[in-house]
């Protein structure tokens, strides 16, 4: 209830900011004697925006792209008749006259239709171009054609095995697996869809996210370096977008594999069609089948449900109202049960005024995050997490760049209870909100992009200012250097430890006012987490299919807060304060023809974590990983599809056993008897992750046919194996147990869907 009536407060107080916001941007942007024309691109089949099209003006150098929501915005342009030229890969070329009056702001919708011809080999992609008018400096952007281009599982593509190839992500493990951004851990990394925060987007075995590959619109990952519209993570954002429902007709998937099941459908949603739904639902089976099916037990379980109502007006307006409900559950009978459940609800609309190019955004959200571990005769631990949030964004439009400013005001809650060594009940509740504000202008000149910004971030427990800078140099045509740089912040940590290597109890805590005395006896000036970024890289466009980029980058973790692991009595300080420092380089070679794709990614990198005196080698520095990715189409209209991937990692870090002792409990005191006393099993472990796991190497393949029905009706059937060669990659070494526990063996899987 606090966090509902914190947001409300912020909520009103906010009104008065964002009329002021308003009215700036509605000053800033007075007509000259010239025009300006704007409008969306949409699919003429499924009203779906189109991103990344090319709008031009034609006699003229006059042209731009649409943003996510299909928009374009062509400034200053002579009054006059104009011919609209729009032209985007797998479409008909389209023309449209516009005419164009002294200081008239000019609507103009554009309907593309697909391309029924063979698409040429030496059409420039919408990535390309997007090198060439953004700094996109530690940014990678996934389309749902990306996505299908890496080996599927039983025929389902998945954003947890594409993200697992992206340069400078370190993925740790087939069960439990977590994604490490170059020298982040995942509480260090924001993950959005639709704006709402996912706390846990990953299920307990690393194949499969709570995504549905099909509803992804675009996912854009930052790496690091990321723009001042960001905040509130030290290390990256993963922002994913939904597509919107057919504004058109009814259709849908229907789909099942040895793993699991899935429904996907969409359409109009009123009779004028400007409106849609869209719902998805998948689930596992696979602790009811993998017995059956391979012979041994893998007891994961979970369910993913998302839904999304879209209402659109005539001149692109719009808004989206969506909610998703995400369970997971793993469970070794007698052993352990660990379950969590993630559920949100939010809106998002997209404002057109109809007197200013200004684009207004919004969104209001809501999601929660709960897991518990029942281990054995131990209590049950629990946390939670809970929170809203809002935000507005404005865009004002320039002949060369934009400005994009806005706020946002996030609450959550967070419930902690655990047990210490000796069943002590450890409880932790508390409440916390957090308000920002930016603004990012991109200044775009013949030969250089410049990208500055300001953050502001206010915490309960500080206050942080954050200025960012992206630059891109178009040293030639094929070649552009790039560069970034900025402070970052956040006020959230896990209850995981970036020591632990096994640890499916991922829970969330804020970050703690009562920190221990640095290595000098003085209180920190903060409380709150702190880092800088440097990025510098280059892109180099080989041929018109094939292009190179490069980018080294350090990630300075000025103030980390963690779990202390060394708790060995009640007066101990149950948070450490540690530095952290990553760096490295990534290497992207890619090549994309018509038939054949090849993605080739070699990342170099070291992390180092500092507490006190103490330096160490966190559980994921990786130093070499190597992605090797290929996708072919063949056949009779490309029907059939072989997809591959290799991966080769060095060992991770781990901490050595030097040997045994009896640990006695002494639970009944001076009444105790320690020469009849049976004690549990003791380690005595060597320096911190001083040893090194084997090599890591895995090989997955897919083949899949395609069988068109109709135009509308199509079947698809897919077989994969997952480590192809059965490699006895290892997980960890279980020290009571005294044996080594490997990831997951050979798999093989099959798949058929049904589009219609």
């Amino acid at each position: 209830m606090l966090t509902y009536y914190i947001c409300e407060h912020l909520f009103y107080m906010s009104k008065k900011i964002i009329f002021l916001f308003l009215g700036l941007s509605l000053s800033l942007n007075v007509f000259s004697q010239k025009g300006t024309i704007r409008g969306f691109v949409s699919d003429k089949e499924t009203g779906e925006p189109i991103m990344f099209c090319n709008v031009s003006i034609e006699g003229t150098s006059y042209g731009t792209q649409t943003d996510l929501n299909g928009m374009y915005t062509l400034s200053k342009i002579q009054s006059g008749e104009h011919t609209l030229v729009v032209t985007y890969v797998g479409y008909k070329k389209l023309t449209k006259k516009a005419n164009l009056k002294t200081g008239q702001l000019l609507t103009v919708k554009l309907e593309l239709e697909k391309s029924t011809v063979n698409i040429d080999e030496v059409e420039i992609s919408a990535e390309r171009q997007e090198m060439k008018t953004d700094v996109k400096v530690g940014s990678i952007k996934i389309t749902n054609e990306d996505l299908n281009l890496v080996p599927t599982i039983g025929g389902e593509a998945d954003l947890a095995q594409y993200m697992q190839i992206v340069p400078g992500v370190i993925f740790t493990g087939d069960q439990g697996g977590q994604l490490y951004i170059r020298g982040g851990s995942p509480v260090q990394n924001k993950v959005l869809l639709d704006g709402m925060t996912i706390y846990s987007p990953f299920h307990s075995i690393g194949l499969f996210s709570v995504f549905d590959a099909d509803i992804i619109k675009t996912t854009d990952v930052y790496t690091g370096g990321f723009s001042a519209e960001y905040g509130g993570r030290v290390s990256s954002i993963m922002d994913i977008k939904t597509i919107e429902g057919n504004r058109k007709r009814v259709q849908g998937k229907i789909s099942s594999n040895t793993f699991g099941s899935k429904l996907l459908l969409e359409g109009p949603f009123s009779k004028n069609r400007n409106s849609s739904f869209l719902f998805s639902g998948k689930t596992s089976y696979l602790d009811k089948t993998s017995n059956l099916i391979y012979n041994f037990p893998m007891p994961y379980s979970y369910t993913d449900l998302y839904g999304k109502l879209t209402f659109r007006a005539n001149n692109g307006s719009k808004a989206n109202f969506f909610g998703f409900n995400f369970q997971d559950q793993v469970n070794y009978q007698g052993v352990s049960d660990l379950q969590w459940t993630s559920n949100g609800i939010g809106s998002d609309f997209l404002l057109i005024p109809g007197n200013s190019p200004v684009l207004i955004e919004g969104n209001f959200a809501y999601s929660e995050y709960y897991i518990s571990l029942k281990e054995g005769d131990s209590p049950l631990r629990e946390s939670e997490i809970s929170g809203g949030n809002m935000g507005f964004d404005l865009t004002s439009f320039q002949t060369n760049g934009k400005t994009k400013y806005g706020f946002d005001v996030y609450s959550f809650s967070t419930k902690y209870k655990t047990y210490n060594s000796v069943n002590s009940k450890i409880e932790l509740n508390e409440n916390t909100s957090e308000f920002s504000a930016y603004v990012n202008y991109q200044y775009n000149a013949d030969k250089i992009i410049l990208e500055p910004g300001f953050r502001i971030q206010k915490y309960t427990l500080g206050f942080s200012p954050e200025p960012r800078l992206g630059i891109k140099y178009l040293a030639t045509d094929v070649l552009r250097l790039k560069l970034s740089t900025g402070l970052y912040s956040q006020n959230i940590m896990s209850t995981v430890s970036d020591r632990d290597v096994v640890n499916l109890f991922y829970g969330f805590l804020s970050s703690p006012a009562n920190l221990p005395l640095d290595e000098n006896g003085e209180e920190y000036k903060g409380q709150i987490q702190l880092a800088r970024h440097f990025i510098l890289g280059g892109e180099y466009d080989i041929n018109l299919k094939m292009d190179l980029q490069i980018e080294g980058y350090i990630k300075d973790f000025t103030q980390l807060t963690n779990i202390n692991r060394s708790m060995t009595s009640n007066y101990d300080n149950e948070y450490v304060v540690e530095r952290g420092l990553a760096r490295g380089v990534d290497f992207l070679l890619k090549y994309k023809g018509k038939r054949l794709y090849i993605w080739t990614v070699y990342s170099l990198g070291m992390v180092k974590r500092t507490e006190r005196e103490n330096e160490y080698f966190p559980h994921f520095d990786r130093r070499h990983n190597v992605n090797l990715v290929s996708s072919y189409k063949f056949g009779n209209k490309n029907s059939w599809k072989a997809d591959a991937r290799w991966n080769l990692g060095s060992g991770f870090p781990f901490t050595q056993t030097e040997g045994f002792y009896e640990n006695l409990t002494f639970s009944d005191g001076i009444n105790s008897t320690y020469t009849s006393t049976n004690g549990d099993l003791g380690v005595v472990y060597g320096d911190l992750n001083e040893g090194r796991l084997p090599y890591y190497h895995r090989l997955d393949i897919s083949l899949s046919k395609t069988i068109e029905f109709s135009k509308t009706t199509i079947l698809e059937m897919t077989v994969s194996v997952t480590n192809a060669y059965n490699r006895e990659n290892i997980f960890y070494f279980d020290r009571i147990e005294y044996k080594r526990v490997n990831q997951l063996p050979l798999l093989p899987s099959g798949g058929i869907s049904l589009r219609f």
